[in-house]
């Protein structure tokens, strides 16, 4: 099985050479990686807003389908209760039915956010990329502890 453990500088170049790292120099949270030994097999950025947003989850190609990135969302379920928060938000494309069917799985729902249409060239750690989609906004009640 995997460790699922927050991303530590001395392996930001492992992991970003099979990974990516957009969100690396965001400044408001922290990467949680997925390791089994010393291979990375996905991540998810924990952005600690109010709420806090669940971004950037990506498995590696052939590690999907093996609950990689469920084991992502619980991990940072887990850190944000821990922060003292009772809610987790995301953003999840339209057009991307297999995170939308993941994440209705895992208990998110609308949060009442109109759609927002993201278009143009943004600028990511690896440079920049063209954009056009249109992002919904699901949010899930975290249990108190």
């Amino acid at each position: 099985m995997w460790q699922i453990r927050e991303l530590t500088s001395s392996e930001v170049e492992r992991v970003g050479s099979v990974l990516g790292l957009a969100r690396l120099e965001q400044g408001n949270g922290f990467y949680l990686i997925a390791w089994d030994g010393d291979e990375p097999l996905g991540h998810a950025y924990l952005a600690v807003t109010d709420p806090p947003e669940l971004q950037d989850v990506s498995v590696r190609g052939r590690y999907r389908r093996r609950g990689v990135a469920t084991a992502l969302a619980a991990s940072a379920e887990e850190m944000a209760v821990s922060r003292g928060f009772d809610r987790l938000r995301l953003s999840v494309s339209v057009g991307n039915d297999a995170a939308r069917s993941l994440y209705a799985r895992l208990g998110y729902r609308d949060c009442g956010i109109p759609p927002r249409r993201v278009q143009g060239t943004i600028q990511i750690r690896t440079g920049p990329i063209e954009v056009d989609d249109t992002l919904l906004t699901w949010e899930k009640a975290l249990p108190r502890t």
